[in-house]
């Protein structure tokens, strides 16, 4: 064996990322609202960027545009220092009548300030409205303790999810405390909370109406199976009691509350902000990027100066610090209009494929894979994957996430295939549409769906009908003749 160094020359491809690169690709999947915080993050870390203030052209004291647009507010013309000395005004004698002896200033009315923290809307929590009331009772020292021990162990809904063992070992008391204490906090507000289960909690708002003896509660305490099933004609002889009664019992028990800590969900609401709105104008679409809110960058004048003066104050390791910040600052901007541009791009192409869409609605919805925009626009399909991540649009049907369009095919007996989305949506009429007394089974809507030219199987049906949060037919039946309806999504 030889070992020994040689030279060879080798040729290979590999991909390289650079850090610009990175960025630019970072960038592309974010948000608006994220863009906006990356933005202000690199305006603090890099001195070069500087937000672009909106500046308003000012001549003879009149803005040019005020006088075409009739919308624009009329632009006063600056005052100077020269003209606030007014020769009118005899300042000597005015400053000296508040010179004169006496009290240098007029004491102001002393009012209670506000506290501004009490304006802030804040809603109360389960666990403080019931410790209030747990309060309102005066307990002792042990009550207190063991309350307590009750409260932080309910969950959201209100239903207690610890054993009364569990409880009177943390609030170290008996379980027959326990017990007592908890028999007294289920009369609290809202009511049925602190229940175990579901039949409790129905149980105690039975008691709280005063219909302990009725024969509502026999069906919530020894029917709730066939009460979830809807088989009414099985607890009517059971109970051996009329149909009617056991309907009657019904109509009360659905308008309980299955779950009491509902109303005190401290769950905001998530409002969304689009990256992207889409009008019709006339005949034709328009697109308009939403860049409310975002900093227009441009590099400091300050810096570009200094740096071109060679010998000015900037040398040495400073003026290197301020080019790597130059260089920074230049490929942030153009990453950003690239994004910019790439994203119009791409909607512009959803606005090709998907007009019918934006029409007629949602059932006119086109099927589409991200290979067909990629392939419109001249991207790869990667590209087009960060970039409808996301993001939402809005559109004359509403506002829709950009991953919304790119959506699977059902095919038909003849003609095009329909995309998957739509088929939910005439699933979806075809529910609401249907008498609550004889819902449509499933493999009855694929009957219907075949008139319509829609070529699919019953488990596919049941497959986008659970998808919609909508019950099986045999839950969805209703004899007391209540719409269904089911849940969009």
């Amino acid at each position: 064996m030889f070992l020994g160094l040689r030279q060879e020359l080798r040729l290979t491809q590999q991909l390289v990322m650079t850090p610009q690169l990175q960025q630019a690709i970072k960038l592309l999947q974010l948000c608006r609202l994220e863009l906006v915080d990356a933005i202000n993050q690199e305006m603090e870390d890099n001195p070069v960027l500087e937000d672009v203030p909106e500046e308003v052209s000012v001549e003879d004291g009149v803005d040019a545009e005020a006088i075409t647009t009739p919308e624009a507010p009329s632009v006063l013309k600056p005052v100077t220092v020269e003209e606030t000395a007014r020769t009118d005004i005899d300042w000597s004698n005015y400053l000296g009548e508040y010179n004169t002896p006496g009290p240098a200033y007029f004491e102001a009315e002393k009012r209670e300030a506000p506290e501004y923290e009490n304006f802030v809307a804040r809603r109360e929590s389960l666990n403080e409205h019931l410790m209030w009331q747990l309060l309102l009772s005066v307990p002792s020292r042990r009550e207190e303790k063991i309350g307590s021990a009750i409260i932080g162990n309910l969950n959201t809904d209100g239903y207690l999810q610890a054993t009364l063992d569990e409880i009177a070992t943390l609030a170290e008391a008996d379980t027959s405390e326990v017990e007592t204490l908890l028999r007294k906090m289920q009369s609290f507000d809202p009511p049925g909370v602190c229940a175990r289960d579901l039949r409790e909690c129905l149980l105690i708002q039975m008691r709280q109406l005063g219909l302990q003896d009725s024969i509502v509660v026999q069906v919530i305490r020894n029917h709730v199976k066939d009460l979830e099933n809807k088989n009414y004609k099985a607890i009517s002889r059971a109970l051996g009691v009329g149909l009617g009664d056991v309907l009657s019992a019904v109509e009360i028990i659905i308008r309980l509350e299955p779950k009491p800590g509902r109303q005190f969900s401290d769950e905001e609401p998530q409002y969304i902000s689009p990256d992207v709105f889409v009008y019709k104008v006339g005949d034709e679409f328009v697109i308009v990027l939403n860049e409310d809110g975002m900093p227009k960058l441009r590099i400091s004048s300050f810096y570009k100066e200094a740096l071109s003066n060679k010998g000015g104050e900037f040398a040495g390791h400073t003026r290197e610090y301020i080019k790597n910040k130059l260089r920074s600052a230049v490929w942030l901007i153009r990453s950003i209009h690239q994004r910019q541009r790439t994203i119009y791009k791409v909607v512009e192409s959803i606005v090709r494929f998907q007009r019918d869409f934006l029409e007629k609605g949602l059932t006119h919805l086109k099927p589409m894979v991200l290979r067909d925009v990629a392939g419109d626009i001249g991207m790869h399909e990667s590209t087009v994957s960060r970039v409808t991540t996301n993001k939402y649009v809005h559109t004359p049907q509403g506002i829709f996430e950009l991953k919304f369009f790119f959506n699977s095919s059902i095919s038909r007996f003849y003609g095009e295939a329909i995309a998957s989305a739509s088929v939910k949506e005439k699933i979806r009429q075809i529910i609401e549409s249907e008498d609550p007394a004889k819902p449509y089974s499933d493999k009855k809507m694929v009957e219907i769906l075949e008139s319509s030219n829609i070529n699919m199987a019953r488990r596919t049906v049941a497959k986008y009908r659970e998808m919609l949060g909508v019950l099986p037919s045999n839950k969805r039946k209703n004899i007391l003749g209540r719409q269904s309806g089911c849940k969009r999504r």
